[in-house]
């Protein structure tokens, strides 16, 4: 079973036993979070999608370790200005294990391929016939002057 979980500002797609490195959230190492904001659960054969989130549904993790990610450079210069910045960044992130994925909410099976495909051909039955493009307005034909020379 997997879930597809909302964190930080980001989604994760998760199953048991993933490790995940996410924005840091409160927690110490070895203790267990539940994540409650499930956006989808599912298994090999259904999908259940939240509306926004799975009622009853948690994922349970362990924090494995809080640390700070490696150092992102930022860089900006405007050529011919003699205008260079350098700055660096470390995020503070989470790394936690999923322990357990619970999905208590009601399973939404999808749509059979047939019934997707059935919708279409209904509403074209229905569908008034459009009108035929105009053909475009013919030009008038200018009358060709012809040169005479008189003596």
């Amino acid at each position: 079973m997997y879930a597809v979980i909302k964190t930080g500002g980001k989604q994760y797609k998760v199953a048991e036993n993933d490790v995940l490195k996410i924005e840091k959230i409160e927690g110490e190492v070895g203790k267990n979070v539940k994540f409650e904001h499930v956006l989808a659960l599912g298994t090999e054969k259904n999908v259940t999608i939240g509306e926004p989130e799975v009622k009853g549904a948690t994922v349970s993790a362990e924090v494995l370790e809080q640390k700070k990610d490696d150092k992102i450079i930022i860089f900006k210069k405007k050529r011919r200005q003699n205008y260079r910045r350098k700055n660096g960044h470390r995020q503070q992130i989470t790394v936690v294990r999923i322990l357990d994925v619970s999905g208590k909410g009601e399973a939404k099976k999808a749509v059979p391929a047939k019934k997707i495909a059935e919708k279409p051909a209904k509403a074209e039955e229905t569908k008034v016939a459009a009108p035929t493009p105009k053909e475009p307005a013919k030009k008038p034909e200018s009358k060709a002057k012809t040169a005479t020379k008189e003596d």
